[in-house]
């Protein structure tokens, strides 16, 4: 099989027209969510528990197993037996790291190839593929296909590496391009970095987070917290179909259909949910501190929505609050079934917490 020639971007060949109504629909809709979220007093408490989300099901598109469960619990407490099962969680932990380094850097320089390949370096540290020159884009050819598979037996092969410049090259031009719309762009870009496959290990991931951020980079949404895992993961088997559709019969306007319905649909269920925790929000502001008669009963509030598990030790340094009255707050909070014990303390380990109702909103 020979190696896939990316068409260059902007293409001149897209039928815009048939797709002004979804278009015009998509914008509607995101707009209504990031509407919401810049009405939002402190987003970075209320939505953190969604980046760990988006972080969780993206690596599942990839094949890793954690849930986001499993990686707050291990957050705090680090200690996990089974070694594919940490493997799992720290790939997650990276992917969210590295979506925090991308934010940062994008406040002070545009999106680029030396910030792909920044963020790049973070997502891969220390896990699988950590040893793929990682931050670094491929100089061989690679493929998609079984386990073990030979490039002829392959069902997809990315462009030659002495052709990979070339078509990045483009790419990044493209980033910088204001075409006929910024959503359909983001889904282009998403897609073209896909079949493009600059490195080793890691595309996949990264090619996602590329949307929010340069949706956010466009100022077409105000926070890039707008996460479409959710709903590739559900339609994990159109997701990839509709990318094969391009490599094989450069069907474009079937892929951006298909990622303007995406973008609906996740805006309209994402705003469900925020209204859904902000409500919780709203009812535990008034419980919370009625329940403890405290002045930190606000601080430890913002802790469980940013923290949904957590340990007494965590709950006490990351709030501030003096070791006594934390557990104090605690033992009220626990009693009053507002939190759950799920690990008890052991020797010098600190009890585990859950704020159950909050889990059971985001996961």
């Amino acid at each position: 099989m020979l190696p896939y020639v990316p068409a260059s971007l902007p293409m001149s060949d897209i039928s815009w027209g048939k797709l002004t109504r979804l278009i015009a629909r998509a914008n509607r809709e995101l707009a209504s969510y990031d509407g919401l979220l810049h009405g939002l007093v402190n987003p970075l408490i209320l939505l953190s528990p969604l980046a760990t989300q988006e972080a969780v099901l993206s690596s599942k598109i990839e094949g890793t197993q954690a849930t986001l469960e499993e990686v707050l619990e291990f957050e705090a407490r680090p200690c996990v037996e089974d070694q594919r099962k940490q493997a799992d969680i720290q790939e997650v932990l990276n992917y969210r790291t590295a979506m925090e380094v991308a934010i940062s850097e994008l406040k002070t320089r545009p999106l680029t190839l030396n910030l792909i390949k920044s963020v790049h370096e973070v997502l891969m540290d220390y896990v699988r593929g950590h040893n793929k020159r990682r931050g670094t884009f491929r100089s061989m050819q690679n493929w998609i296909g079984s386990a073990g598979c030979s490039i002829n037996e392959a069902s997809f092969v990315p462009p030659s590496p002495f052709e990979l410049l070339k078509h990045l090259d483009n790419l990044e031009k493209y980033f910088h391009f204001d075409d006929v719309d910024l959503i359909a762009q983001a889904g282009i870009i998403h897609a073209q970095f896909e079949l493009i496959h600059p490195f080793m290990d890691g595309n996949g991931r990264l090619g996602r987070m590329l949307i929010p951020l340069f949706l956010f980079q466009h100022g077409v949404i105000s926070t890039p917290s707008f996460y479409l895992s959710t709903y590739l993961e559900s339609k994990r088997d159109e997701y990839y179909e509709r990318l094969r559709g391009i490599s094989r019969a450069g069907d474009w306007e079937g892929w951006i259909t298909f990622f303007l319905l995406a973008v609906i649909e996740q805006a309209m269920a994402s705003k469900a949910l925020v209204k859904k925790i902000m409500d919780l929000y709203g009812e535990m502001k008034a419980l919370v501190p009625a329940l403890t008669r405290s002045a930190h009963a606000t601080t430890a509030l913002d802790l469980l929505f940013s923290k949904p598990i957590f340990s007494s030790t965590d709950f006490s340094a990351r709030a501030k609050i003096p070791k006594a009255t934390a557990a104090r707050l605690l033992k009220v909070l626990e009693h009053e079934g507002v939190i759950a014990l799920t690990q008890a303390g052991q020797g010098r380990e600190a009890g585990v917490y859950a704020f159950t109702r909050l889990l059971k909103l985001v996961s």
